[in-house]
């Protein structure tokens, strides 16, 4: 059988991320750059509409609500300038009404809050690629297992499974280095997003409780444990 995992871009970003709330920017900052972007962050609209004028990213990641200049009269500002950077909205206003009017105001992309970091970090990617010509693949697949990135659906053989958010990013991290050994560390700093260990044996239970779901009725194990290094999503040989 065959295996294909769809990688997202390799090449990292500039990304600028216009938000006050100091620990969600936090948050942004850490997690885009361990994803291998080079981010930057300001704290209120004023500024973050003179970074984006006065530098080159590839991408602006924009809370709609900001002091001193809105988020929206930031990315309208800089599209009556000429500035054409892909700005991916970010606001607790998720109505129709209110994405329409992210969308009329210039962004690309609008993502309402609370929101899941690896569906954010697929759309900066999704827009990145666009600006650069190139249209970006948001499924991982091996064997018959299927993940879609943005719109969080596990399937199998056609058939849905259905995953909490952490056994999500789980099979997200395992499918997205198919066929390579991702040992314990790698999963406590890039699912749990701790940088010890715990000395506790929750990596254990989630996989347990993974590979139920994504091999239950099905005769074909993907997801092996490799003995005093790690585990290893791949079709059996």
């Amino acid at each position: 059988m065959t295996m294909t995992a769809v990688s997202p871009t390799s090449d990292p970003m500039r990304i600028l991320i216009i938000e006050d709330d100091r620990e969600a920017a936090s948050y942004l900052v850490k997690a885009l750059r361990e994803s291998g972007h080079v981010p930057d962050h300001a704290a209120d609209g004023e500024s973050g509409f003179h970074l984006a004028d006065t530098q080159a990213y590839d991408v602006l990641v924009v809370d709609r609500m900001l002091p001193q200049r809105d988020g929206l009269s930031v990315i309208s500002g800089l599209r009556e300038k000429g500035n054409s950077t892909p700005a991916l909205i970010l606001s607790a206003l998720g109505q129709v009404d209110d994405r329409v009017t992210g969308l009329r105001a210039g962004g690309d992309d609008y993502l309402a809050k609370p929101y899941a970091f690896s569906e954010l970090l697929a759309r900066i990617e999704i827009l990145g690629r666009r600006r650069g010509g190139k249209e970006i693949e948001t499924v991982y697949r091996v064997a018959d297992l299927e993940l879609d990135r943005l719109s969080h659906e596990v399937k199998r053989g056609g058939k849905t499974i259905v995953l909490q958010p952490r056994e999500f990013r789980l099979l997200e991290y395992l499918m997205k280095h198919a066929g390579q050994v991702v040992t314990r560390t790698m999963l406590l700093e890039n699912v749990w997003d701790y940088h010890f260990d715990p000395q506790t044996n929750v990596i254990d239970v989630h996989v347990s409780r993974l590979r139920s779901k994504i091999e239950r009725d099905v005769g074909e194990p993907l997801l092996h444990t490799v003995r005093g290094s790690g585990y290893i999503m791949r079709p059996s040989d």
